[in-house]
């Protein structure tokens, strides 16, 4: 019983000390520091368990036809996707180097994922890294289900092929 109480009394502590942390303003928010290393882990971890969870939808589209992998990367360049991610012969921006964390270069991301996390990434954002929901300002599932047909080529498209996908008819 005695250790119970131990225990009891030090969660209060541990409870009490994080709050003063936390809310006395000691933890620094600043975009310019980067985070502990425990915090990069636990986010990841937290990201990627809850995209697995969620990520449920599927798909009509044929993501393996040209035509839908030209529409994807059309959709990536208007869209903005190449301001933070960069894309074949196109860099990202300057200010996408400030954001905490750094956006993921999606050659080796898409690698990793199916394309129902995909989607579920682009349609719904990433809390606390930037990345927007394309589903909370009006993008029509079948125009994010493209983009997700195109990152899952990006890995070899070319510069000359994104170029050409991407220019104005």
């Amino acid at each position: 019983m005695r250790l119970l109480a131990y225990i009891g009394v030090l969660a209060i502590i541990v409870a009490v000390a994080a709050a003063v942390f936390f809310f006395g303003g000691f933890y620094d928010v600043a975009a310019s520091e980067p985070e502990p290393g425990i915090v990069n882990w636990a986010l990841a971890q937290v990201r990627k368990a809850s995209v697995d969870r969620h990520a449920r939808e599927t798909t009509t589209l044929n993501l393996e036809d040209p035509e839908t992998v030209r529409s994807g990367a059309r959709a990536f360049a208007t869209r903005g996707c190449t301001n933070c991610h960069g894309a074949p012969g196109v860099n990202w921006q300057k200010f996408s180097e400030g954001l905490q964390p750094d956006p993921p270069d999606l050659k080796d991301v898409v690698k990793e994922r199916e394309p129902a996390e995909l989607f579920w990434v682009v349609k719904h954002g990433i809390k606390m890294t930037a990345m927007p929901s394309f589903g909370a300002i009006g993008v029509a599932d079948n125009e994010i289900w493209t983009i997700v047909a195109f990152l899952k080529k990006l890995p070899n498209v070319s510069e000359a092929d994104f170029k050409a996908w991407t220019a104005n008819p």
